[in-house]
């Protein structure tokens, strides 16, 4: 088989180049595409812990605790104790980290938009679809 051919390679040049394409939009917030991750499940849930964001974004929880430091260094997020459980910690965002959500979203929405502006919405739909489905459980 052809190198050019092999799924992994495919997806990972697909993924290096949708990954470029977000980090140019989200640059202007200071945002990386790893702190969107975890911006994006605290707007829809503040207050989890790093365990659940390290679930949700498919991340192994010391991954999540360097993103985490760093957004804590920017003012984005604060840590607390989780009152169910004083061994956890609880990720909360902060007003600055609130602020970001309506734009960061448009950057991501206009992210998604030119990752796939050479595809009609059919073709956009079925990509979607067949990358889910190389995803167990989805």
């Amino acid at each position: 088989m052809e190198l050019e051919q092999c799924i992994n390679f495919i997806l990972t040049k697909a993924q290096l180049s949708v990954h470029h394409l977000f980090k140019a939009e989200l640059l202007p917030f200071g945002v990386t595409p790893g702190q969107y991750g975890v911006l994006k499940c605290l707007w829809d849930e503040n207050g989890q812990t790093v365990k659940q964001l390290a679930e949700r974004l498919f991340l192994d929880s010391s991954t999540v605790t360097g993103i985490l430091d760093r957004m804590e260094n920017r003012g984005l997020i604060e840590k607390k104790a989780d009152p169910k459980d004083r061994r956890a910690l609880q990720v909360l965002l902060t007003e600055k980290g609130r602020e970001l959500e309506a734009p960061v979203t448009q950057a991501i929405s206009n992210a998604n938009r030119k990752a796939v502006r050479e595809m009609d919405e059919i073709q956009s739909d079925t990509l979607k679809q067949l990358l889910h489905k190389l995803n167990p459980g989805d």
